[in-house]
Order: structure tokens, then C-alpha cells, then sequence
């Protein structure tokens, strides 16, 4: 199986509205949050924080999205991967 790396049109956000949804997410979830109730001394204590509003988004919050439905974005890719490999596994 040959995969081919693609690339989104620029300044078209309708091409990757997957991306520019996330970014929204992001911005209006974290960031606005986040510079209201502190502030920062340094990009590591804004790293730090961050990285624990990623994890909480990947493996607690569930989503509504096409791909998720219901479920957390980690349950999702590994729901994934696992019918990816009885698919590669069936095609021997």
C-alpha cells in the first residue's frame, strides 16, 4: 500500500476544515481561557498548560465529529488502526 502526501490549497479553509476546526477549538477552548484567568511568565508554563488541555481533549472529551461519533479522538485512532490491520491482514 502506497501512501501519497497531499496538500491543502492555501488560504482555502473548506480543504481542511478538519485543521481550521480544531484551530477554532483551540483558540476559543484554550487560549481565550487560559489569558483571562493567568498570566504567563514563560512559554513553558503556556506549554505546560497546554499540553494538559491536548491530553484531556484526546482521551477524555468525547466528540460529535463524522469520524468520532462519541467517542474520545485516541479511542477513534485506535478503533482505527485496529481495522486497518485485520483489513492489511485479509489482503495477504
Amino acid at each position: 500500500m502506497i501512501l501519497i502526501h497531499t496538500k491543502t490549497k492555501a488560504r482555502s479553509p473548506q480543504t481542511n476544515g478538519i485543521c481550521e476546526r480544531f484551530h477554532k477549538t483551540v483558540l476559543q477552548e484554550f487560549y481565550q481561557v487560559a489569558f483571562r484567568k493567568k498570566i504567563y511568565r514563560a512559554l513553558n508554563e503556556l506549554q505546560a498548560d497546554l499540553d494538559k488541555w491536548l491530553a484531556e481533549y484526546n482521551n477524555q472529551r468525547t466528540h460529535q465529529g463524522k469520524m468520532c461519533c462519541g467517542r474520545t479522538p485516541m479511542a477513534t485512532l485506535h478503533d482505527g488502526k485496529q481495522l486497518w490491520r485485520e483489513k492489511d491482514l485479509n489482503q495477504i
